[in-house]
């Protein structure tokens, strides 16, 4: 199966799909012995070679982000995940949680993993820790489970999400797995009820848990805890 050129890099640990883009714009990318461009498509039994850059080995770390971080973006005045984390190798945060929020976020070399994990049609579960600023109803679980027209998602104007597993666990606390991701969809969903979220952290991704990890901290996700989330999301 051939694939674009950007992805391969990002696959094989050389590099993200835009630093890979760079690469290949500065002539250091050598498909076959010839120079690649942009859109170049290869394949396994194809040669590639990068000059400089040597492969790295894939490597994946589960982080705690702690609340008033962006993960991507950031503006003026405001700290970016990539900027406030030091890993011993290169690695980039898979996925977002907005700066108000905090918990797990995956950060690997592994393209692979960036790919299976945003992958809209993929339905793997989120998992997160939930406090509004009022009563929890039974109708607000109810509504929260069955799936709320959140308003305009891309070029839908009234997207309803995709039902959701929800538990109550206090007066004004509650738990739900989603499968899917869109921007600040939690927030939303609650919002267009009537509430507001006041703390909201994401604690298990598929099958990795934050477990004792404390704000700012991060694990090396290795052995069985590895194999298990690379299963989960289809990779071995």
């Amino acid at each position: 199966m051939n694939v674009r050129i950007n992805k391969y890099l990002a696959d094989h640990g050389y590099a993200s799909r835009r630093e890979a883009d760079v690469l290949v714009e500065q002539g250091k990318v050598l498909i076959n012995g010839k120079k690649a461009v942009l859109g170049d498509k290869v394949s396994e039994t194809d040669e590639v070679r990068v000059e400089g850059v040597e492969q790295g080995k894939k490597v994946y770390y589960a982080y705690y982000k702690p609340t008033g971080i962006v993960t991507v973006n950031a503006q003026e005045g405001e700290q970016e995940i990539l900027d406030v984390t030091e890993f011993p190798e290169k690695v980039y945060p898979v996925g977002r949680l907005d700066k108000e929020s905090e918990g797990l976020i995956i950060f690997t070399n592994d393209g692979r993993v960036v790919d299976a994990l945003l992958n809209p049609d993929s339905q793997h579960e989120k998992e997160y820790s939930v406090h509004v600023n009022k009563d929890i109803t039974h109708i607000f679980l109810r509504k929260m489970q069955d799936g709320i027209d959140i308003g305009v998602v891309g070029k839908t104007r009234h997207y309803k999400t995709k039902p959701a597993l929800v538990r109550k666990t206090g007066k004004k606390t509650f738990d739900i797995v989603i499968t899917e991701g869109k921007n600040r969809q939690i927030r939303r969903m609650c919002g267009a009820l009537g509430y507001k979220v006041t703390s909201l952290k994401r604690f298990r991704i598929t099958t990795v848990e934050l477990g004792s990890l404390k704000a700012k901290q991060f694990k090396v996700l290795k052995g069985v805890e590895l194999q298990k989330f690379l299963n989960s999301i289809s990779l071995t």
